[in-house]
């Protein structure tokens, strides 16, 4: 009698897997172009529960560390300003480092090997893909993923002393 309970607890267990909805988490794409038009790489944007989870493959990029930010503006026009300052929808200071911050759009600097080719994950817990959140990469005027000539140094606002915006990835 012990072994049918079993069962009909295993088959109830299993019907229960079947039966629940699959959930599909947002996603979002991203392609980096250089201010000359070079191809640059891809990111793949995958939302988790802790935030989005950023796959970037870079190729090209010139070797050390540089500065990674999401920016306010889905726009990538040579010299990248179009993409405007860092993601910001709290109004909070620059810097992973500062008292008042960070930024939404503030991440880890990347490091880049001597072959300019980099595979990278960056889990970015400040923000989301889903719509109509304050916090959305996917909202209003878009998002740009920023790749900078330097590093940055997690403090300075309102953009970490990065340098120039050497690659730029539309958020889609």
């Amino acid at each position: 009698m012990q072994s049918v309970f079993k069962l009909l607890g295993a088959l109830a267990a299993t019907s229960l897997l079947f039966a629940a909805p699959a959930i599909a988490m947002p996603t979002a794409s991203a392609q980096f172009t250089g201010a000359d038009g070079t191809d640059h790489g891809s990111a793949k944007l995958v939302q988790t529960p802790s935030g989005v989870l950023i796959q970037a493959a870079l190729k090209g990029v010139p070797e050390g560390e540089h500065g990674f930010h999401i920016h306010a503006v889905g726009r990538c026009e040579p010299p990248f300003t179009s993409a405007g300052g860092h993601f910001n929808p709290d109004g909070r200071k620059h810097g992973l480092m500062s008292a008042d911050g960070p930024h939404a759009g503030d991440m880890p600097n990347i490091h880049v090997p001597a072959s300019g080719l980099l595979k990278v994950d960056v889990l970015n817990t400040f923000v989301t893909l889903e719509p109509g959140k304050p916090n959305s990469l996917l909202g209003g005027d878009g998002t740009a993923l920023m790749i900078h000539a330097g590093h940055d140094d997690h403090a300075s606002d309102p953009a970490g002393d990065a340098g120039a915006r050497i690659a730029c990835a539309v958020i889609r």
